[in-house]
């Protein structure tokens, strides 16, 4: 290193373009491998950090979270040469002190939205981590469900709080366990109840089974068998599932805004379609 006294004996030969090239050059390069070696290494700190970032393990939680979150909204299935042409509706309704969460949820045929034949509480929270499942969706009686019907259409000061909602969460039905799907698949979780199933007594049924499928867009697939005391089925689905897609957005204030149903979608009954249950 040349001190202050040294640069001023400098002699003229110190600065001639030779010399004064090779310098520059040498400090350049210097700057070059050092601006590298910054860029690398925030590239590399980047890179970690958004590897980090994708590779964050859901927590049990989320799960609860997506799925509850996927149950919610206005779903239509429509299939009526299978099926009953119904409107599924499902919205938050309060939250546990453990954090489940609490929906409600209804359902009607299209041709009359505000008429439900079916409401329920869904209680969703993540399973235990002794269990092999990843979320718990547990079905409710509800304790005044005449009080409760077209919750998710009203402002929310018109409805239930939450509360009173929690007050009224009544007789325990069924618990679907679901488990994410494995990665390639369409669906985003799947479950069913145990195989033995839950009491009922519907129509001469000892027990029932319930499955059901989350998929990427929210789409719902819901089956409900029910079994006399040898195993025989005497209601529910038979094949493939009730599938309930999103409805237009604009279809739920008024279902018959944006939803012209033809003719041939009729509330009929045929074997093997969804039953209505008290």
């Amino acid at each position: 290193m040349i001190d202050s006294d040294s640069a001023e004996r400098a002699t003229p030969s110190m600065c001639t373009s030779s010399d004064s090239g090779s310098g520059s050059g040498s400090g350049s390069n210097g700057w070059t491998k050092a601006r590298g070696v910054v860029l690398k290494t925030l590239v590399l700190m980047g890179g970690a950090l958004l590897l980090k970032r994708l590779t964050k393990s859901t927590t049990r939680w989320d799960h609860a979270r997506i799925v509850a979150d996927s149950l919610a909204g206005e779903k239509a299935s429509r299939d009526p040469d299978n099926y009953f042409n119904l409107r599924w509706l499902s919205c938050p309704a309060a939250e546990m002190v453990d954090g489940s969460r609490v929906l409600y949820f209804e359902q009607a045929f299209w041709r009359t939205p505000h008429k439900p034949f079916r409401q329920r509480f869904f209680m969703v929270k993540p399973c235990s981590k002794e269990m092999k499942c990843d979320v718990e969706m547990s079905t409710y009686a509800i304790r005044d469900s005449e009080e409760y019907k077209n919750f998710c259409d009203r402002s929310r000061d018109q409805r239930p709080q939450p509360e009173e909602v929690i007050g009224d969460i009544a007789e325990h039905l069924t618990t679907i366990y679901l488990k994410r799907c494995d990665r390639g698949k369409r669906c985003l979780y799947e479950g069913s109840t145990p195989a033995d199933g839950f009491p009922n007594t519907w129509n001469g049924a000892s027990y029932c089974t319930s499955e059901l499928t989350v998929l990427k867009n929210s789409e719902i697939h819901t089956s409900d068998i029910g079994y006399d005391y040898e195993g025989n089925q005497v209601w529910g689905v038979k094949g493939s599932p009730y599938e309930f897609k999103p409805a237009p957005a604009s279809s739920f204030s008024d279902p018959f805004s944006s939803l012209t149903i033809p003719p041939q979608f009729t509330e009929k009954r045929i074997e093997g379609s969804f039953v209505l249950q008290n």
